[in-house]
């Protein structure tokens, strides 16, 4: 599998805007009659980067993850299974697809390209770092109640259930741009109900053509039927539960309101239980990890996967512990100042060296918020707290008298 010229200058273009924070010379999308000015770049990651970008009718600001699928279709199924994910769940707390579309580029290539909504106080990393440059930071009460809306929409993934849809519900409605449909009624996005848009898109007025829609073709998996989600026929109640796998600061953005946490970047969430049968199958998920999951909030059951094993959501629980860590104390903990190798994060991360201030390091914070964290740093996953008992431990934290 190697890439085109045409891809590899592609992606170094993009890449390049990103590290001198400049976009190309009145760059303007075309979609469905409609015009979007592509502002600046938000951020990136592997094949992926992230434009703010401005409906030029009317003003309204989105996010648009733009995804080069240099390996063909198999990089578009993956690319157009996230934007699948963020229909699955709809919840207050997970974000929330606006439209996606399939191109080609000039070069041949696959560009996938998915519209979300735009948060203006950008995510819990950026209000960590400001903590740390203005000496601030978070009370107890108001980082428990942030947190907790964090572990509502983490709660969403873990209990997912397959929906029961009749096949006549499958069929996709082409009707209207998902842009159009989320400016009249932007909180009645469903899973049942997902839409494809007729894309007429370009870039500085150079045309994209040979426009593909995903191939949501139901297979046949385990009994019930579906596109990697699954759906469930009859009266059965499924539960499937899903694991994020990234969750970080830099993952939850902050709404408008500025107290509720929006769970972002689903393109590493799978079904959460994987049963490691084989050695072989063991490297592969050990591998898949390290390309996916943020080290310093990866769960030591993905650093060293062992076969006999069932990786399951409590990797989601270890990362969140990491995250609400460090909410109160500005980094995971494990990555500091001393630790810059992978191999000392590994270590820390396998033997569970949790540190945490001393009291003459001045530690604002209580006893049993810090018990909190450590419930959820437990090395054995076994032995780790699940979704629901997190939210009942913070509920009770929250009922403590001030």
């Amino acid at each position: 599998m190697n890439f085109s010229p045409q891809a590899i200058v592609a992606t170094i273009t993009d890449a390049i805007s990103q590290l001198t924070g400049y976009c190309l010379p009145n760059p303007t999308l075309y979609i469905n009659r409609r015009s979007f000015k592509v502002i600046k770049l938000l951020g990136e990651g592997g094949f992926s980067f992230v434009y703010l970008v401005q409906d030029v009718a009317t003003g309204r600001l989105y996010a648009l993850k733009k995804i080069r699928c240099p390996f063909g279709s198999e990089g578009v199924q993956e690319a157009m299974k996230e934007a699948e994910m963020y229909r699955t769940f709809q919840h207050e707390n997970v974000i929330k697809v606006v439209d996606t579309c399939v191109v080609s580029d000039k070069d041949g290539s696959k560009v996938v390209y998915i519209f979300l909504p735009y948060y203006k106080r950008g995510n819990l990393l950026d209000a960590i770092n400001a903590n740390l440059l203005h000496h601030t930071h978070f009370s107890e009460p108001d980082m428990l109640r942030f947190f907790r809306g964090v572990c509502y929409g983490v709660r969403a993934l873990h209990s997912h259930r397959l929906p029961h849809v009749p096949i006549s519900s499958r069929e996709e409605d082409t009707s209207n741009s998902g842009i159009e449909a989320w400016d009249s009624r932007e909180s009645r996005l469903t899973a049942h109900s997902r839409r494809q848009s007729s894309f007429a898109l370009t870039e500085n007025g150079t045309g994209l053509s040979d426009m593909s829609h995903h191939n949501r073709d139901v297979e046949a998996s385990s009994g019930t039927q579906g596109n990697g989600l699954g759906f469930a026929e009859g009266n059965e109640d499924v539960v499937v539960p899903f694991a994020h796998r990234d969750i970080k600061p830099a993952n939850v953005l902050i709404a408008d309101d500025g107290q509720t946490p929006v769970l972002m970047d689903f393109g590493s969430m799978a079904r959460a239980r994987v049963k490691i049968q084989t050695r072989q199958q063991a490297l592969y998920e050990q591998d898949l990890a390290a390309e996916q999951c943020s080290m310093p909030y990866r769960a030591p059951e993905l650093f060293d996967v062992k076969t006999g094993t069932t990786l399951d959501e409590k990797v989601d629980i270890w990362s969140l512990g990491c995250t609400l860590y460090a909410m109160a104390y500005g980094t995971s903990p494990f990555e500091t100042n001393q630790i810059n190798q992978g191999g000392s994060i590994a270590l820390a991360v396998l033997n569970g060296n949790v540190r945490f201030p001393t009291a003459d390091q001045n530690d604002r914070y209580s006893s049993e918020f810090r018990d909190l964290i450590k419930a959820m740093l437990v090395v054995d996953p076994a032995m780790r707290l699940d979704i629901h008992q997190v939210i009942e431990q913070i509920d009770l934290l929250l009922s403590r008298p001030l």
